[in-house]
């Protein structure tokens, strides 16, 4: 059987889909919930979803209150400093490595991603904006062939996300950041430093935005 028909098993998509409720803000910092109502939302098994719950709480994305519910972990600022830093220090990296890696029609498809950004943050449409934001990232991430870089960076992301889409439901869309056009500008220069530099300033903004709500005690 070709791997492209082969069916997903249930506990990866299981996960995939609590990953994203962590990821994109569906479970909010300290928000209790029930592995039963994780099981009746994700509408799947008892096994799965403590299989995903297992790999979540390793991850650093979920903690364990007691052995029926689960939450995400509130962001203090010193877990902010060390996400910063490991963001500050990998990321930019993975966009270095990526650059020789893109092609036209990868350069297209991200900026295809990135034009469906701006709409999003003029509707205030807070999960168009998380969506399309994360895939440029990881779209640019996966052309890097760092693999382990680029899980680093997904971890990282579960770890930040939740204490985002706080922000953004707060404050709403505008200034939110986007140096996207900067670094496709760096793509399409074939300039990896600059599309690293891009990335760097891109990450440091939405650091900011966070550190700026953590500080004023609104996350």
């Amino acid at each position: 059987m070709e791997q492209e028909n082969r069916k997903v098993p249930t506990h990866e998509v299981t996960y995939g889909r609590l990953r994203d409720m962590v990821l994109y803000g569906v479970l909010e910092p300290g928000q209790p919930v029930t592995i039963q109502g994780l099981i009746r939302d994700l509408d799947a098994g008892m096994t799965p979803v403590r299989e995903a719950i297992r790999r979540l709480i390793a991850e650093g994305a979920l903690t364990l209150q007691d052995n029926r519910r689960v939450t995400v972990p509130h962001l203090t600022m010193a877990y902010l400093d060390q996400i910063a830093f490991a963001r500050d220090a990998v990321e930019p990296r993975i966009a270095e490595l990526a650059a020789p890696n893109l092609t036209p029609a990868l350069i297209a498809r991200l900026a295809d991603i990135d034009a469906r950004i701006e709409p999003a943050i003029h509707a205030g449409d807070i999960s168009a904006y998380l969506t399309h934001n994360h895939a440029f990232h990881f779209t640019l991430y996966e052309a890097s062939g760092a693999d382990v870089l680029t899980d680093i960076a997904r971890s990282l992301w579960l770890r930040f996300g939740p204490a985002l889409r706080v922000v953004v439901g707060r404050y709403g869309t505008s200034g939110l950041p986007d140096r996207h056009a900067e670094a496709l500008s760096a793509m399409r220069a074939g300039d990896a430093a600059a599309l690293a530099g891009a990335m760097q300033r891109d990450i440091a903004d939405g650091v900011a935005l966070v550190r700026t709500a953590l500080a004023a005690g609104e996350i």
